[in-house]
């Protein structure tokens, strides 16, 4: 095979024409939107979350308030531990 071949010189370059065909996908893409649907299911385990969210902070609170939340030092400090070495 010759590397200083002069009729390779006009051949066509693959990226070339690879990219301007990726450019029209792109236009076409551009175009078309996106959707997502949600089923009914999904949106009643998401109201449950949310809801079982809002009264476990409301339980987090009044503990708080009253002075029954009990703080456990060892869990804390087993977290906090990885960080401080």
């Amino acid at each position: 095979m010759k590397i200083s071949d002069i009729h390779r010189i006009g051949a066509m370059n693959p990226y070339k024409q690879a990219g301007g065909a990726k450019a029209q996908s792109g236009l076409n893409r551009s175009l078309r939107k996106d959707e997502v649907q949600i089923s009914p299911e999904a949106m009643e385990l998401l109201e449950n979350k949310v809801t079982n969210k809002t009264e476990r902070i409301a339980e987090l609170k009044q503990s708080v308030a009253t002075g029954t939340y009990h703080v456990e030092a060892n869990k804390i400090a087993e977290k906090l531990l990885p960080f401080i070495k």
